[in-house]
């Protein structure tokens, strides 16, 4: 990792972005000396692709999978089953503001998702501070998966309606990159659902510093993700509704990737290279 600044393998330095932050991190049993790495530097950061059985708790799995299956039921009772749920009323709502438009249904409903999402973090530290960060992180998932359902069922319902602006699925090997670039996109998701016991605040959610893996690419691998499942679809369908779907969830992410740096400037943390994080005050001997 000649990459990057020695004074950011220092220990007592990330300890000390830590406590600025005021946020416990998360440091996966990173190994303390070279030999254990072959004489590479040891990570100051955390592995992504570290899982250790043994740090796992099978307490905090089944509270998972009780929580995971209440939460799902109760969203389909309430929100998402036909004739009940209250889903319908609200993508009918939307329908009736758009004109029917399919277009501009699609973008309505990411816009009002976007702004809940994005709002919703955007007020997490207040937030935290009056209600905690469990009980904040479950009526953050709450609200996303309400509204992040309905444009999901609306475009897989609707993603050939509009204009056909072209069609290239007779092309031969088409198909197959199709796939292959839409698979490829769901390994840039990882770092942001790795952690999904955090992700259910079944665990304390903390700030986590990821070191390696698809973070050494890019510092927004769920956006990178996003465009390229985006660019597949595109290429696939060839209809008006899913270039809209993609304009309109490709806004959203990288509006996300500038608030998300901004949110992090807040806390008194800057961005640096691709995947490291440093602490906003100078570091020691500079």
């Amino acid at each position: 990792m000649a990459w990057m600044p020695s004074w950011q393998h220092n220990g007592d330095w990330f300890n000390a972005c830590a406590a600025k932050q005021g946020k416990e991190i998360d440091t996966l049993h990173a190994p303390d000396t070279q030999e254990q790495l072959g004489g590479a530097q040891p990570l100051v950061g955390e592995d992504a692709a570290a899982f250790d059985w043994g740090q796992q708790s099978l307490r905090s799995w089944g509270i998972f999978g009780v929580l995971l299956t209440g939460v799902l039921g109760a969203l389909y009772a309430v929100w998402i089953q036909p004739g009940v749920g209250a889903g319908a009323g609200y993508l009918q709502a939307v329908e009736a503001l758009t004109d029917g438009s399919p277009e501009g249904t699609i973008i309505a409903l990411l816009a009002i998702f976007g702004v809940a999402h994005s709002g919703l973090a955007g007020l997490r530290p207040a937030a935290e501070d009056v209600i905690g960060a469990r009980a904040y992180r479950v009526v953050f998932a709450l609200v996303s998966l309400c509204l992040a359902v309905v444009p999901i069922a609306y475009f897989i319902n609707h993603r050939y309606d509009g204009l056909q602006l072209w069609n290239v699925q007779g092309v031969p090997g088409v198909h197959s990159a199709v796939w292959a670039v839409s698979f490829l996109s769901f390994f840039f998701l990882y770092p942001s659902t790795f952690n999904i016991l955090e992700v259910a605040a079944v665990d304390k959610p903390k700030l986590h510093m990821w070191e390696t893996g698809i973070m050494r690419i890019t510092r927004h691998p769920q956006m990178v993700g996003q465009g390229l499942w985006c660019a597949a679809h595109c290429l696939w369908t060839g209809s008006s509704v899913v270039i809209a779907a993609s304009v309109g969830l490709m806004a959203h992410h990288l509006f996300g990737c500038w608030h998300g740096d901004r949110r992090l400037r807040v806390r008194g943390v800057r961005v640096a290279v691709p995947g490291v994080l440093e602490c906003s005050r100078s570091p020691p001997g500079s």
